[in-house]
């Protein structure tokens, strides 16, 4: 007879909630911030271009631009492609808000498109279907941290001369086939949110081999201005001009000094997400109630995310009674993500509506994130198997 869950009383698996994502801060890190504390530049300083340099050529590209967010990142590759209205950017609907936010911030109007089932990775197929005269780039996303199908999306910009974006928040150290996220598109973002694979606290970073570009997000970040404080101290000067409307988009020296730290263990903490999830995936292959997503061949995959989705003819209940279940056995599921087309401002401003999307809204009603992140111990991991297994074979049908 099945064990008795938590949420009907029985004993839940963990003593204590595991989250479904975590930073890992150490004394390390500690100390390069404190540097900088008693340093004379808190930002705009020596730091920004130290980590620029560092982040790129960990990219494998030339030119590396920080922001404080990759939502500001987002919004910069925007600006730098003069995305603006009348213009129609493709987006997947199966990502956060801010990938589709981003292309409204400019005047943009971002048109959503489906997933592969498979990998709920933005579908190539779909991409080519929804090329309008009107559309003028592409942006993937590197969904839950395994990299998009660049060779075929790179093939359909090519013919339709379109820019390629990389979404890339999910999935800095991964690569496809030998070649790094960050040097897969005209422009690839990134988001440095305590839950990424590293993390300035909020933070973001656009990589690029287009030194316009990154000359004119680097005016973008501040307020479309010409130069910045510390290039006009070393030349003592004052004069600046503000040539373009801008944003005050800056990352600090303090944030730039805990991102060069953490940056040397992204490779490491990758591994470690790689270990938890092939621990996973050896452990739910057998089990009816779910099934995992397929990786693409000769990817190497961060795993910022670890996704399953229920099987409802294997269960007597749906998705919402799963995660009610796991969260009472203090198992910290998540759900990544509400298509974006569903959301109520698209519906509003854009007209969009349900049944645009079928492969990413069915994945919606069925889909979990279960807890990886690099600190997670093997006993941790044992927690969420056994959860997940106890509360399928409690509702199996």
């Amino acid at each position: 007879m099945p064990a008795t869950l938590a949420i009907d009383g029985g004993t839940p698996v963990r003593k204590t909630l595991l989250p479904y994502g975590r930073q890992s801060v150490s004394e390390e890190d500690i100390a390069a911030v404190t540097e900088v504390l008693r340093s004379d530049w808190l930002t705009t300083g020596p730091k920004i271009k130290e980590f620029e340099t560092a982040f790129a050529d960990f990219c494998g590209v030339h030119e590396a631009v920080a922001v404080n967010s990759g939502t500001a990142a987002l919004h910069a590759a925007m600006f730098a492609l003069d995305i603006g209205k009348g213009d129609e950017v493709i987006v997947p609907t199966m990502t956060f808000a801010a990938t589709a936010n981003a292309v409204v911030f400019q005047g943009g109007t971002p048109v959503f498109v489906d997933s592969d089932p498979a990998t709920l990775l933005i579908d190539p197929v779909c991409v080519e279907k929804a090329i309008t005269k009107n559309t003028k780039a592409i942006i993937a996303v590197d969904y839950a941290g395994q990299p998009a199908d660049y060779a075929a999306l790179s093939a359909i910009a090519q013919k339709h001369k379109l820019a390629l974006v990389a979404d890339a928040c999910h999935a800095l150290g991964g690569k496809d086939n030998d070649h790094s996220v960050g040097s897969l598109a005209d422009l690839s973002t990134f988001s440095f949110h305590p839950v990424k694979p590293m993390t300035t606290g909020e933070g973001g970073m656009i990589t690029t081999d287009n030194h316009d570009y990154a000359k004119r997000m680097r005016r973008f970040r501040n307020h479309g201005i010409t130069s910045e404080h510390r290039e006009r101290h070393e030349a003592r000067s004052w004069f600046y001009e503000m040539q373009e409307l801008g944003y005050n988009y800056r990352l600090t020296d303090i944030q730039s000094a805990l991102a060069m730290s953490q940056l040397k263990k992204v490779l490491q903490w990758n591994e470690r997400r790689r270990a938890i999830a092939k621990k996973y995936d050896t452990a739910l292959a057998m089990l009816p109630g779910v099934h995992t997503l397929k990786v693409r061949k000769n990817v190497v995959h961060a795993y910022h995310l670890y996704v399953v989705q229920i099987v409802p003819e294997r269960l007597r209940v749906g998705r919402k009674e799963i995660f009610e279940a796991l969260s009472a056995e203090n198992i910290g599921v998540n759900v990544h993500y509400v298509p974006a087309h569903l959301h109520p401002f698209y519906k509003k401003r854009f007209g969009t509506k349900p049944g645009m999307c079928p492969m990413a809204e069915a994945a919606y009603e069925r889909m979990l994130s279960l807890p990886i992140f690099a600190a997670m111990s093997d006993s941790d991991a044992d927690d969420v198997i056994e959860a997940v297994r106890k509360v399928c074979a409690f509702y199996a049908r």
